[in-house]
């Protein structure tokens, strides 16, 4: 049986594709305020403008690639149970060909009935405009988890940290909850790396990379490769 490798992706791994991060000082949030755009108050308050966002974000998916930090990941697969746990709602790691993604905060190619939140369809890379209904009558939304709202893959994805035998942090600054409380989960006896340009605090022993997700995975991925 394959030994499992847990990866928690933020962020910083889809920068190098090009999909705007929110927190760096270029980022979305400079442009948009979170509570317009990532809250139910924001979409009560201005459906149009806050479908519009998330239509900018999928128009810009489509046309990105996943990058060296992605691939590397694949690699993996050959020697391990990979499940990868990410933040982020694009799409690259499927796109790359990793097998296990969890998505903690929704999906930018999906949509869901803004009244049943387990009403979930595939729209790829199509706009939601007001008026776009589910098959439940109610308004699409984004299939997006905003910022007030529960997350409900929290749990599969803790359940996947306490079973680990290495866990990976990649492109994330732990900040964000309760994503960064997945580390607590892992054993302590499982190994743990980071990989990022910047300085994270964690609260465990982790080995870090301190460079970006194109070259600092593939390191990561190498050396468990290694331990096989």
């Amino acid at each position: 049986m394959k030994k499992r490798v847990v990866i928690l992706t933020g962020a910083g791994i889809s920068a190098e594709s090009g999909i705007s991060t929110f927190r760096d000082s270029d980022g979305l949030w400079e442009q948009y305020r979170v509570e317009d755009v990532a809250t139910p108050e924001g979409y009560a308050k201005d459906k149009a403008l806050v479908l519009d966002f998330y239509n900018q974000r999928r128009r810009q998916l489509k046309e990105v690639k996943p990058n060296e930090g992605h691939l590397q990941l694949v690699r993996l697969e050959e020697y391990f149970d990979v499940q990868i746990v990410t933040q982020n709602v694009d799409n690259l790691h499927e796109q790359a060909g990793s097998s296990h993604v969890l998505h903690l905060h929704g999906e930018l190619t999906k949509a869901r009935s803004e009244r049943d939140s387990n009403l979930i369809v595939d729209i790829g890379y199509e706009d939601i405009h007001l008026g776009d209904k589910g098959p439940d009558g109610a308004q699409l939304r984004p299939y997006i988890v905003w910022f007030g709202e529960a997350v409900p893959n929290i749990e599969p994805a803790a359940e996947l940290c306490e079973r680990c035998d290495f866990f990976v942090v990649i492109g994330t600054s732990m900040n964000v909850y309760p994503a960064a409380g997945l580390i607590h989960y892992v054993p302590r006896e499982s190994p743990c790396w980071l990989v990022d340009p910047k300085a994270v605090a964690v609260s465990r022993a982790v080995k870090i990379y301190q460079e970006k997700a194109g070259t600092g995975v593939k390191k990561v991925v190498d050396e468990l490769i290694g331990m096989a």
